[in-house]
């Protein structure tokens, strides 16, 4: 017996995204911010900061006990998490990265902390020629701290 069912279409799944503004889309996996990820993001960035890059000395001399992750760093996530939890299950053609607003950067990410991103939905536009504007709201979550690391609205261009 072969299944039946129809297939849903990326279009499809779009317009029916639209039923879901102000919903909680989902939450990433967990992300490890560790040293190693840290130097790396300094290397790409040249932001060689030492609260970020001198363990010893943001423990001796910084206001967090430690080194901490570079905000950018963590705004730099929204991207792989965005396709986890919305851009992937969609199965779209293309997402082009479009901007960001009311970025804030909230609470410091303390090196071996994990952030997870918890993604609402707040539109979707039908801009013609199969081509979608989602807008979400994303809070990086701190494993076991109550701020968030940042808050952001994030706009992808999707096309089917």
């Amino acid at each position: 017996m072969t299944n039946s069912s129809p297939t849903i279409s990326p279009a499809e799944k779009l317009a029916a995204l639209a039923l879901r503004i102000g919903e909680e889309l989902g939450k990433s996996d967990w992300i490890s911010i560790d040293q190693g990820r840290i130097d790396d993001f300094a290397k790409a960035t040249d932001d060689h900061q030492w609260i970020h890059v001198d363990p010893a000395r943001a423990a001796s001399e910084g206001p967090f006990g430690g080194t901490i992750g570079h905000g950018f760093l963590s705004l730099a996530l929204i991207a792989p998490t965005l396709f986890e939890v919305l851009i992937d299950p969609l199965q779209v053609r293309q997402a082009i990265n479009y901007g960001l607003e009311q970025v804030r950067f909230i609470a410091p990410v303390k090196a071996g902390k994990r952030v997870r991103n918890c993604i609402t939905l707040l539109a979707v536009q039908d801009r013609g020629r199969g081509r979608w504007m989602v807008t979400t709201q994303n809070s990086f979550e701190i494993e076991g701290e109550g701020k968030p690391a940042l808050t952001a609205q994030n706009l992808v261009l999707l096309s089917v």
